[in-house]
């Protein structure tokens, strides 16, 4: 049974989705959650970027000691210095280095000729072997490459450093049995091929990222890489939760398995959900509302005779429990904390006290407090206060069916100035909006509004997520509060506090 190492991206190819920016606590949480997954390789993000991505890779290669912490970076020596600088506290420092080598890449991007890519590439991987015990190397675009130069600049930057050898189709263009047949390929025209790991990296502009990265283990690859839920760059990347259940359940034909806890797999679902604001389609394999539901009279008769009629993978399976501890205002603060433990939330001691009270503050209101609104409080209070630009004060707002909707907001600004506007709209939600968008003197567009309940019952919590378009940056926000309305304010000013985060940041790095 061959042993597939798990390459998890979702910090820096699945925070490359249209909309998607994490604050920093977010981006640890998420790393956390992927460290109880025991993914093999977290990439944390491209350190030369910014100098909040080499932060954020900086903080995460200090306190993530289960698996590697890798960071991204150009065939550019500076990249590759700001990489080790990032990454050099890590457990297991590596670096994931790349150059584009198809022949349009080539023609239209570097302006180089195939002779002047190799130069580049075992220039860099030299340069990077010197510091990083690890390097892995990525051909761009190599499914649009000539194989026998793919075979040669492999040969070649195995010759001078890499350890790994990626082969991502960027723009998920190739199907199962081409893919596959580029790694026989290599296998059988590189010399120096059995010295390394060789990985596949699969988009799903075609629908086929989970078909073909299969095909890649079943022709010899070592290591998949992926992101939870499939997030990503346009139609997104290879989904790991589902590459490893596919693994797992078909252990038989691939003869292969990963090392992730795949009982950690819904929680790792739900929390990077929760944190991009980017819902999972209810019949999504794997993690989906209706991945274990069976709506058919038939389908339910076989499965209430015997589950595996119908049922190829159990809820249990992937971490799915039906027994939740419910808590409530009588509830103490020892069953409290140790519920948060047993659920996989990270508080330091210092914010327990503040937490309970804000959970106590809730249980009054609310009968019975669930899993699902321990997370959602918890992950409110602790991952949204790193960018208190505009912070709500109060709202007002009067709706009736013969009347024109009128919303009154008072805020803190950026200087902790008090703002109070109104407005009106044609309904609730628009005139509250147009009432924060004249608080904040920006042009604002709303491009996306979902809203969620947290649990069941008529008083659960109403989860807002938003996308807009704010001063020309497109930006997600998300908001909780029994209250819709409340609930819909939070989510726009969270929106557009991580776009003033993002602002303040570059601001730093230039004047730095």
């Amino acid at each position: 049974m061959r042993r597939i190492n798990i390459f998890d991206t979702t910090l820096r190819d699945g925070e490359q989705s249209a909309g998607v920016n994490l604050n920093f606590s977010e981006k640890l949480e998420i790393a956390r959650q992927l460290e109880r997954l025991n993914v093999d390789i977290i990439e944390a993000g491209f350190p030369a970027a910014s100098k909040g991505d080499f932060a954020s890779v900086a903080e995460i290669a200090r306190q993530i000691k289960g698996c590697s912490v890798t960071g991204l970076a150009r065939s550019v020596l500076t990249d590759i210095d700001a990489a080790w600088e990032a990454l050099r506290h890590g457990a297991e420092p590596r670096l994931h280095l790349f150059i584009a080598t198809s022949p349009i890449h080539r023609v239209h991007k570097l302006k180089q000729t195939k002779e002047e890519v190799i130069e580049t590439a075992v220039k860099t991987v030299k340069y990077a072997a010197a510091k990083f015990p690890v390097i892995q190397w990525s051909a761009e675009d190599a499914c649009r490459t000539e194989l026998d130069f793919l075979a040669e600049i492999v040969e070649e930057v195995i010759k001078a450093g890499a350890k790994v050898i990626n082969i991502p189709d960027t723009v998920g263009y190739i199907s199962p049995q081409e893919y596959g047949q580029i790694f026989t390929y290599l296998r059988e025209h590189v010399p120096s091929i059995s010295k390394v790991d060789l990985s596949a990296h699969c988009h799903d502009d075609l629908g086929m990222s989970i078909a073909n990265s299969l095909a890649a283990v079943s022709a010899g690859a070592t290591q998949v890489e992926g992101t939870i839920n499939g997030i990503g760059e346009r139609a997104g990347n290879a989904a790991l939760e589902e590459f490893a259940v596919a693994l797992h359940i078909r252990k038989d034909f691939y003869q292969a398995e990963t090392g992730l806890n795949l009982k950690e797999i819904s929680r790792t679902s739900s929390l990077v959900s929760k944190l991009t604001g980017m819902a999972v389609p209810a019949n999504k394999a794997v993690v989906g509302r209706n991945a274990f539901a069976h709506e058919s009279g038939i389908h339910q008769d076989g499965v209430l005779k015997e589950k595996t009629t119908y049922e190829i993978i159990s809820p249990e399976l992937v971490g799915l429990q039906n027994n939740s501890m419910v808590l409530g205002k009588h509830s103490g603060r020892h069953a409290f904390r140790n519920r948060l433990n047993e659920i996989g939330l990270t508080v330091p001691d210092q914010d327990i006290n503040k937490l309970f009270a804000v959970f106590k503050e809730l249980a009054d209101r609310k009968k019975e407090m669930t899993d699902d609104d321990l997370v959602a409080i918890i992950l409110e209070e602790k991952l949204s206060k790193d960018q208190q630009y505009y912070r709500l004060d109060s709202i007002q707002v009067q709706y009736g069916t013969n009347q024109v909707p009128t919303a009154t907001v008072t805020l803190y600004g950026c200087q902790n100035e008090k703002i109070q506007e109104a407005s009106t709209g044609s309904g609730s939600i628009e005139a509250l909006y147009n009432t924060l968008e004249n608080c904040m003197k920006e042009k604002a567009s709303l491009l996306d509004y979902r809203i969620q309940s947290v649990g069941a019952g008529r008083d659960a919590l109403a989860q807002v997520y938003v996308k807009l378009d704010f001063g020309g940056v497109e930006t997600s926000g998300r908001g909780l509060a029994q209250d819709v309305l409340e609930a819909s304010a939070k989510a726009y000013l969270n929106a557009v506090n991580r776009v003033l985060y993002m602002e303040e940041t570059k601001k730093v790095a230039v004047n730095g």
